[in-house]
């Protein structure tokens, strides 16, 4: 059975108690989506059958969670999605020698602070309503954590399979805290990217097959980060200088060209230039890695694999 709000208060009144607890903990965008199942779950199964995936199997396993909240969390009715601003301004001009990171690595490991805030909500909800029940979620979880953000309104799943705002662009990350609260659902986002198609056509390697589709295999965020093996021949020479992730689809969408910087302290770069050095990377230990990159998501690629991707990037320099 779905939890009720208390007798003093309308389910109207506890989701916008909700956002403003929201805003207070540090999230910059909130909105409330319906429990219910996937549109896309066809296409996801077709997706992952047709080797999009990759080597991501972990995209295949939990599929009946992963397609549906109630599913994940039983008698689920309602899914709270989160979203920080990461935007970053980077400094200076990147020296030849050097391997770009994506923007969202730069800073502290968004899966813990945003874990940390997500649990402060679900805590809050909680004392509001006992009895009520909550799980938090990241991109670590079987969620379809970009439809959902769009169904609440948190923003559009644009061309590039960003979730984009209107305000804050697609530097975002996401978050969610699915309840059994019934609370009322927002407006679905609307899409505005209208007949752009900047990302699909600055993709090196044509990654975005069609407005919205992503083959994976070919994304330099997965070869980067996601392969395991020698990154194909066919890719290594439109690497361009990414060593970890790539924001190419991003940095040309006109909905980015305005967004407000983030002051979010865990997310200001470790990195003022976005870059790391590839001649000293080459060269470090296990103990410069860990020493270099504790508590950063970029740990998630281990050191021999950087120093692969290393490799790659000054081969191309060299062409």
């Amino acid at each position: 059975m779905p939890a009720s709000a208390p007798e003093n208060i309308s389910m109207h009144e506890l989701s916008l108690q909700i956002k403003q607890q929201a805003k207070r903990i540090g999230f910059d965008l909130v909105g409330i989506a319906p429990a219910e199942p996937s549109r896309y779950q066809a296409y996801l199964r077709q997706w992952l059958d047709d080797g999009r995936g990759g080597n991501m199997e972990y995209l295949r396993r939990r599929f009946e969670e992963r397609i549906d909240p109630a599913r994940y969390v039983p008698d689920a009715k309602s899914v709270i999605c989160l979203a920080i601003n990461y935007c970053q301004k980077l400094e200076g001009s990147r020296s030849a020698a050097s391997g770009r990171v994506a923007r969202y690595a730069l800073g502290d490991d968004y899966h813990d602070f945003l874990k940390s805030r997500l649990h402060k909500l679900a805590d809050w909800i909680h004392s509001v309503v006992p009895g009520s029940q909550t799980r938090c979620a990241v991109d670590t979880a079987p969620v379809m954590e970009k439809e959902l953000a769009a169904r609440a309104g948190v923003g559009w799943l644009g061309k590039n399979t960003c979730i984009i705002n209107q305000q804050i662009g697609s530097w975002v990350l996401l978050g969610e805290v699915i309840t059994t609260l019934e609370l009322p659902p927002d407006e679905p986002a609307i899409d505005r990217c209208g007949t752009c198609r900047r990302c699909i056509d600055a993709c090196p390697t044509q990654a975005i097959t069609a407005p919205y589709q992503l083959d994976a295999r070919k994304c330099i965020s997965y070869l980067t980060i996601e392969l395991r093996d020698e990154i194909p021949a066919e890719y290594r020479g439109n690497l361009n200088d990414w060593i970890f992730g790539c924001d190419i689809c991003q940095e040309v969408c006109p909905w980015n060209s305005e967004a407000p910087i983030a002051s979010d302290p865990n997310v200001q770069t470790r990195f003022p230039d976005g870059t790391i050095n590839l001649q000293e990377l080459l060269n470090w230990r296990q103990e410069d890695y860990s020493r270099t990159f504790r508590g950063s998501p970029i740990k998630r690629v281990k050191l021999p694999i950087l120093q692969n991707n290393a490799r790659a990037i000054l081969e191309n320099a060299k062409q």
